[in-house]
C-alpha cells in the first residue's frame, strides 16, 4: 500500500499544483507497477496485478475530483499571498510521501550562463522521440546548420545506465519595471529544465549523468558547428577582448583525401592529431600547456594553406589568422591570446617574411641604445618566444600553433626547438603519387597510358601541386589536359637545365676570377 500512497501523493502534487512533470511521473510509474504488458489478453479480477490496479484509479479519480474542486474554490476566495503560502506548505507535505527527486536547471547563473542547461539543451536534441509534437526550429545567422531543441513544457524520457530519467523545459514570463516607460513593462522569458527520477539515483545524477551529458554536449557542437576563420580588428585592440577578433566563415574545401602530398606523412599528421586531441589528462599529468606546435615549410605552391584548411575541417577547429606586421608590441600579443577560443589552430604564414627577429642578447643591446617610451613599439623574438611557450601560452586549452615558411634556414633556433614547433612537416615538390591524386580529383582519372611518362617527368621537373593542378584545369578533356601537362613539364625540366648549367657556369666563372686574382697577387708579392 505504501507505494500506491506514494503515487497517490504525486498525483495529487500534479493535478492541485498544475505540474506536468509530477503527473508524467505519476502514469508512467502507475503503468510501471501494474505491469500492463504481462496481463492475459481477457483480464480478469482474478489477476493480481489487476486487483491492485482497480482500487487505485478508483482512489485516483476520487482525489482527482476533490482537488479540482478544492482549487476552484482556493481560487475564488483565498487572497493570492495566502493562496501561494498553502501551496507551497501543502506542497512540502506531499513532497515528503514522494521518493521522486527534481532537480531545476536554470538557463542563467547569476549574469552569465548556465553551461549545464547550455549542455542539456543540446543533448536533450538527439533524444526527442517520433511521437513529439512541437520542435523548436533556430538557424543563427551566419551559421550552416538547422538545429531543433524542444519547446516549453514538452517532456523527454532519457534512459542512462538503466535508469529512467525524464525532462520538462519551463518556461515562465516575468515581468520587469521599464524605467523609460513604467506604462510598458518589459516582459522576459526565464527558462529552466526540470529534471526527474527517484531519489536513490541522486549521486549518480552528480558523478555521472551530467558530466555525461557535458561530455556529449561538447562533441556535438564540435561536430556541427560552423567552422570560422577569424583576423583580429586593431582598432579594438585596446577596448574589449571579446571584440578582438573578426569572424568569417571559414568554407575551405580542403580535406586530408583532397591533398596531393606523401601518403605517409598524411598518415603521420593525422595521427599525431588524434593523439593529441585524446591528451587532456597526459599533457596535464606531465605538466605541459594542452598546445601542439607545427612548422610547415617548403617552396610556395606545395600546399602549407590547404594542408591548414584540411586539419581545421578534420578536427573542427576554428582558425586564427595573425598577421605580427599590424603587431605594435608583446603585449598586444599577450591580448590577442586571451581573446582566442579554445580548439582552434592560430596560424602565422610566412614567419621568416612578416617580421624581422633578432637574438635575444641583440635584443637587450639595442634596448639600452632606445628611449624607454620606444622600447615597447615593437615585437620582440623573446616576446613571440614567450607567447607560444611561456607562461602565457597556457591561457587556453587544445591548441594548434602552425608556422609556415619558405626557408627554414632563415629561422633563429629558438623558435624550432621541441615544446615550439614540435612537429616539422617538409612540404616538397609534387611527387607520382601527389600527381595520380590531382589527376583523379581534377580528371576523374584512375590510370592513364600517359601517366608512367608524366611521373618520370615530375621527378625531374620538380613542379610544385599547384602548378600541376593549375595545367590540369586548364583542359578541355582528360587526353589533352594530360598531354599538355607533359608539355609543360618537359619545358619546365629544359628551363630547370639551363638554369643549372647557367649557375654552373657562373660558379666557374667565379673561380676562374678567383684564381686570376691569387695569381696577379702572387705574381705583386714575388714582385
Amino acid at each position: 500500500m505504501a507505494t500506491s500512497d506514494r503515487y497517490l501523493s504525486t498525483l495529487l502534487i500534479a493535478i492541485y499544483f498544475n505540474d506536468s512533470s509530477s503527473f508524467y511521473y505519476f502514469t508512467t510509474s502507475l503503468i510501471h507497477y501494474s505491469s500492463f504488458s504481462t496481463m492475459p489478453s481477457n483480464p480478469s479480477s482474478s489477476h493480481p496485478n489487476f486487483a491492485n490496479v482497480k482500487p487505485l484509479l478508483t482512489a485516483a479519480a476520487s482525489f482527482a475530483a476533490t482537488l479540482v474542486l478544492a482549487r476552484s474554490v482556493a481560487n475564488d476566495l483565498l487572497p493570492p499571498h495566502l493562496r501561494s503560502y498553502l501551496y507551497h506548505g501543502c506542497r512540502d507535505i506531499f513532497n515528503r510521501f514522494s521518493s521522486q527527486l527534481t532537480m531545476i536547471i536554470d538557463e542563467r547563473d547569476g549574469l552569465g550562463p548556465n553551461q549545464i542547461y547550455d549542455a542539456a539543451d543540446t543533448y536533450l536534441a538527439t533524444k526527442v522521440s517520433p511521437s513529439t509534437h512541437r520542435l523548436k526550429v533556430t538557424k543563427p545567422e551566419k551559421e550552416d546548420n538547422i538545429t531543433t531543441t524542444m519547446e516549453s513544457n514538452q517532456q523527454i524520457t532519457d534512459i542512462f545506465d538503466g535508469v529512467q530519467f525524464h525532462w520538462v523545459l519551463v518556461c515562465s514570463q516575468i515581468e520587469e519595471q521599464n524605467l523609460y516607460n513604467p506604462r510598458l513593462p518589459f516582459r522576459s522569458t526565464v527558462r529552466s529544465f526540470k529534471l526527474c527520477f527517484h531519489r536513490k539515483h541522486r549521486d549518480m545524477v552528480l558523478k555521472s549523468y551530467l558530466p555525461h551529458i557535458l561530455h556529449q554536449a561538447k562533441e556535438l557542437k564540435q561536430q556541427t558547428k560552423t567552422l570560422k576563420i577569424y583576423t583580429f580588428d586593431f582598432r579594438h585592440m585596446y577596448g574589449n577582448n571579446s571584440n578582438l577578433w573578426i569572424p568569417t566563415n571559414l568554407d575551405h574545401p580542403a580535406t586530408f583525401e583532397k591533398l596531393a602530398m606523401d601518403s605517409e606523412i598524411k598518415d603521420f599528421i593525422l595521427r599525431d592529431l588524434e593523439r593529441f586531441v585524446k591528451r587532456k589528462e597526459y599533457y596535464r599529468k606531465v605538466g605541459k600547456a594542452w598546445k601542439r606546435g607545427y612548422l610547415l615549410y617548403g617552396p610556395p605552391g606545395t600546399g602549407k594553406s590547404s594542408l591548414i584548411a584540411a586539419m581545421a575541417n578534420y578536427l573542427r577547429f576554428a582558425v586564427y589568422d595573425l598577421e605580427l606586421t599590424e603587431i605594435q608590441c608583446n603585449s598586444d600579443l599577450r591580448k590577442l591570446l586571451i581573446g582566442m577560443g579554445n580548439r582552434s589552430i592560430l596560424v602565422v604564414e610566412d614567419i621568416d617574411c612578416s617580421i624581422q627577429f633578432q637574438d635575444r642578447e641583440s635584443e637587450s643591446a639595442e634596448e639600452e641604445n632606445i628611449p624607454f617610451r620606444r622600447r615597447t613599439t615593437q615585437v620582440t623574438l623573446s616576446g613571440l618566444l614567450n607567447f607560444i611557450d611561456g607562461l602565457w601560452s597556457s591561457c587556453g586549452d587544445e591548441r594548434i600553433i602552425i608556422f609556415t615558411t619558405n626557408r627554414k634556414e632563415k629561422l633563429d633556433g629558438a623558435l624550432l626547438r621541441p615544446g615550439r614547433m614540435d612537429v616539422h612537416v617538409h612540404m616538397s615538390y609534387c611527387s607520382p603519387c601527389g600527381f595520380r591524386l590531382l589527376a583523379s580529383n581534377y580528371l576523374g582519372i584512375e590510370n592513364h597510358q600517359l601517366f608512367g611518362e608524366i611521373e618520370e617527368l615530375i621527378l625531374k621537373a620538380k613542379v610544385t601541386p599547384a602548378e600541376v593542378a593549375e595545367q590540369l584545369l586548364k583542359g578541355e578533356d582528360g587526353d589533352t589536359a594530360l598531354r599538355e601537362l607533359m608539355e609543360f613539364l618537359e619545358d619546365k625540366k629544359m628551363r630547370n637545365e639551363e638554369e643549372r648549367k647557367g649557375k654552373i657556369d657562373d660558379e666557374s666563372e667565379m673561380e676562374a676570377g678567383e684564381k686570376e686574382e691569387r695569381k696577379e697577387e702572387n705574381e705583386g708579392i714575388a714582385a
